[in-house]
């Protein structure tokens, strides 16, 4: 068997000097294979020539070895395909494609084989900018998952550093890193678990003086603050610039997230929240308590909406929003209406032709 597997290598080799393409060389490979096991399955058993040939078990696993490296070799090929956009697309030419590395094809690869994302999906979320306000309960989770798909730009902005009770629920960060900014800790945190995104830390406030300049960095907005002055900002700025606010809130055992998308027909935040309620009436987490796995419920949900509204997925959000309640196990959805008077983006409609 090892002679006629030597003379079958020379033959491939001996091909290829001479300038035989791999395909031409592969059916001669192939054509001689399976002359040897009609040889096996049509002389005796005690012929010479059998005997030389070697056991029929052998060369039948041979072959079936030899099927499923093509097959796979066959199957990465098409993947890697997809990963570049190739698959019956063409790249815009304004928008040069970006080629992914070995290692991140490996890393995406159970995001490239669905159906709905595939190649051109996983290539819009290396080159989507996402900004997260908050690197709190929500922020944690948005932030790692976002990171872990691909987003190719993550800004994440807040003045906080990390305390001992942050860490029952804000599991981007570790015991070793209180005292230190959240920014800080969340940038680490998002290195460490996928060197191949940008990570854009602001130690600073989301307030006036900086919003607008740094929505004008991102395509969308996740908010993950525990303040209603930081909410209607952040609306505000969205609102402003045309670009998508996806926003999550929690209360003790209960939290929501919705999609707020003016600029594609759906309502605002303050069309659903015209004004803060009273303080007794949304009391803050230190205060309430908060259950510790909701907030990697919720944010892995923004999380969900933000991947679906960079590359096109499914149905998101959009005037609508989804309650979901960890208690007694239960979600449910209720349908937002934008408001004519909304004195945030009613103005905006009103311009539209």
């Amino acid at each position: 068997m090892g002679w006629i597997l030597f003379l079958a290598l020379v033959l491939w080799l001996a091909g290829g000097q001479f300038g035989v393409s791999r395909r031409a060389r592969g059916a001669v490979v192939l054509g001689a294979y399976l002359c040897l096991l009609a040889l096996l399955f049509v002389l005796p058993e005690p012929h010479p020539m059998r005997m030389a040939l070697g056991p029929r078990a052998a060369w039948l696993m041979l072959g079936g070895v030899a099927v499923v490296v093509l097959a796979y070799r066959r199957g990465l090929g098409a993947l890697r395909a997809r990963a570049h956009g190739r698959e019956g697309e063409e790249t815009p030419t304004d928008q040069p494609a970006r080629l992914f590395s070995e290692a991140e094809l490996d890393r995406y690869a159970r995001h490239i084989v669905l159906r709905e994302l595939g190649g051109p999906g996983q290539k819009a979320l290396k080159e989507a900018r996402v900004l997260v306000i908050g690197a709190g309960g929500l922020g944690s989770p948005a932030l790692l998952y976002l990171a872990a798909a691909g987003v190719g730009r993550i800004g994440v902005i807040d003045a906080d550093t990390v305390s001992a009770s942050n860490l029952q629920r804000q599991v981007i960060h570790r015991d070793a890193d209180i005292g230190l900014p959240k920014v800080q800790s969340a940038q680490a945190a998002l290195r460490a678990l996928n060197p191949h995104v940008e990570v854009r830390p602001y130690q600073r406030a989301f307030d006036d003086s900086v919003a607008t300049a740094l929505m004008a960095d991102y395509d969308i907005l996740l908010d993950g603050s525990d303040n209603f002055d930081t909410r209607y900002l952040a609306n505000r700025v969205a609102v402003a610039a045309g670009r998508p606010l996806i926003s999550g809130a929690l209360a003790q055992w209960e939290g929501q997230v919705a999609v707020f998308d003016p600029a594609r027909g759906g309502p605002c935040y303050q069309c659903i929240f015209p004004e803060a309620p009273a303080p007794e009436l949304a009391p803050s987490c230190a205060m309430a308590g908060v259950l510790a796995p909701l907030p990697g419920v919720v944010g892995a949900m923004m999380a969900a909406e933000t991947v679906k509204r960079i590359t096109g997925a499914g149905a998101t959000l959009t005037g609508e929003m989804l309650i979901y309640d960890a208690l007694w196990g239960e979600t449910r959805k209720i349908a937002l209406k934008p408001r004519a008077d909304c004195p945030c983006c009613g103005a905006t409609r009103k311009d539209r032709p």
